[in-house]
């Protein structure tokens, strides 16, 4: 169930907002910079596991391709000059390096599926793939987690890597219009209306898994919030706007470091 941004006069005045660009090429150079950027607040948290994890960012001139992280380098390394960008036929338009062929496969069919995606993220964090093992989706026990009500999937149907498109078009339809599914034993996936939405919605998700782990080795009763002030509380706190709007503090620290 999409969750659609409120009335923009429902909200404070001085919101920042994301940027509007005269010409594709600004915005190009910008959606770069923000994804390596997202890549490095990443590999900060600790969600790289070897040659696993990517991200992507539809182009905003060829909407039939996407940027991504090249296969095999450090979340910690990425620079805009290292991505890759990369059509739905799983060519490399432009970059040197090669891709990682779950992240085509995977992220590919997440984009053609939904028009609304301008950004995807995927890792194999800790408490994510933990969490994934239980073949459930998340409970509303905190605020955080009601981001997340009736609005994440659970794919239930593990097969091994994802190297095969059909196996992609299977995410993404378990997916639907949902901000986020649980790809059970496997991790996470976030998709959002920009990188900084998508990032956001994974880092929070994975706290939110992290936090139920956590409250369910007490042996204790899990107190739910009921659907009423869950369904209120995502209203608040799930929309796009808000997910980007959450995601500014880490992209202020983060692009302190980004010397390009």
């Amino acid at each position: 169930m999409a969750v659609q941004n409120p009335p923009l006069d429902m909200l404070p005045a001085n919101i920042p907002m994301p940027p509007k660009f005269d010409n594709l090429a600004d915005e190009r150079a910008y959606l770069k910079k923000k994804l390596t950027g997202a890549f490095r607040i990443f590999g900060k948290f600790g969600f790289s596991e070897g040659v696993a994890g990517h991200i992507t960012v539809r182009d905003p001139e060829h909407q039939d391709h996407f940027w991504v992280n090249p296969f095999g380098l450090s979340f910690n390394l990425i620079t805009p000059y290292d991505l890759v960008l990369v059509n739905y036929n799983g060519e490399v338009v432009e970059g040197k390096l090669p891709v990682n062929r779950a992240a085509f496969a995977i992220h590919s069919q997440i984009h053609a599926a939904r028009p609304d995606v301008v950004a995807a993220a995927h890792a194999h964090s800790v408490y994510g793939k933990s969490f994934s093992a239980l073949g459930k989706k998340l409970t509303p026990i905190t605020q955080d987690a009601c981001a997340f009500y009736e609005d994440h999937a659970l794919f239930d149907d593990y097969s091994g890597v994802v190297n095969e498109l059909e196996e992609g078009k299977r995410i993404a339809s378990a997916l639907a219009d949902n901000k986020a599914a649980i790809l059970q034993n496997h991790g996470l996936i976030t998709v959002g209306h920009s990188i900084d939405e998508a990032a956001w919605w994974f880092i929070t998700m994975e706290r939110s898994c992290q936090a139920q782990l956590l409250a369910m080795q007490t042996g204790e009763k899990l107190i739910e919030i009921d659907h009423q002030t869950a369904m209120k509380t995502r209203a608040e706190l799930g929309f796009p706007l808000a997910g980007y709007f959450q995601f500014q503090p880490m992209w202020q620290d983060i692009s302190l470091t980004l010397n390009f």
